[in-house]
C-alpha cells in the first residue's frame, strides 16, 4: 500500500451549533478559543451543541439542576432531542458523581433504554469540551475515512509478517 492516509497533522477546526442559552456559558468561550465557528441558534433545544459535520448532538444538563426541577419536563426535552438527532449523547455534569447523580444517571438510561441515546457522565467545562471535540473530531467524514485507512493498512503489516499466514500460505504451496 504506497497511499498516505493523511499523515500530515493539521489542527482540526469544525462548525458548532448551540442552543442561544449557551451563549454566555464557558463551553462556549472554550469552543471560540480554540479557533471553532460558534454559531447560536434559537430553534435548537435548549442545552444542546451540534457537531453538524460530524452528525452528532450533545445535549448538557447539570446533575443538580436535574434534581431540583425534576425528571418528567426533562424527559420530555430529551425525548424531543433524540427524535430529532441520530446520534445523540446527554452530558450530565457533576463536581462529584454521588450516590444521588447516579441514581438520576441510571433512571435516565432505563427511561431512555433502546433509544439512540447515551449518557455520559462529566466533571466540568474543560472535559465536556475535550470529550464533545474527539467524539466529533473521530466521527467527521475526513477523520473517519483516514481511521478506516489506517485500520487497512495496519491490518495488511500484520497479515504480511504474521507467522501464521506464511505458514498456512506454504501449506497452501505444498498443497498444490
Amino acid at each position: 500500500m504506497t497511499e498516505s492516509c493523511g499523515q500530515e497533522q493539521t489542527r482540526w477546526i469544525t462548525t458548532v451549533i448551540m442552543s442561544t442559552a449557551l451563549q454566555d456559558h464557558e463551553i462556549s468561550t472554550l469552543l471560540q478559543r480554540q479557533q471553532h465557528r460558534v454559531r447560536y441558534s434559537e430553534s435548537v433545544e435548549t442545552g444542546s451543541v451540534i457537531f453538524p459535520l460530524s452528525g452528532i448532538a450533545f445535549i448538557l444538563s447539570d446533575t443538580q439542576d436535574l434534581l431540583r426541577t425534576g425528571e418528567e419536563e426533562f424527559s420530555k426535552s430529551i425525548q424531543k432531542f433524540i427524535n430529532i438527532h441520530r446520534n445523540s449523547f446527554l452530558v450530565l455534569s457533576a463536581v462529584l458523581h454521588g450516590p444521588e447523580e447516579w441514581s438520576v444517571m441510571f433512571r435516565i438510561q432505563r427511561r431512555f433504554l433502546g433509544s439512540n441515546l447515551r449518557v455520559i457522565p462529566v466533571h466540568n467545562p474543560a472535559e465536556t469540551v475535550k470529550l464533545m471535540l474527539t467524539m466529533a473530531k473521530v466521527t467527521s467524514k475526513p477523520q473517519a475515512d483516514d481511521t478506516r485507512c489506517k485500520i487497512e493498512m495496519t491490518k495488511a503489516q500484520i497479515i504480511e509478517k504474521s507467522p501464521v499466514w506464511k505458514m498456512l500460505q506454504e501449506y497452501q504451496l505444498h498443497r498444490n
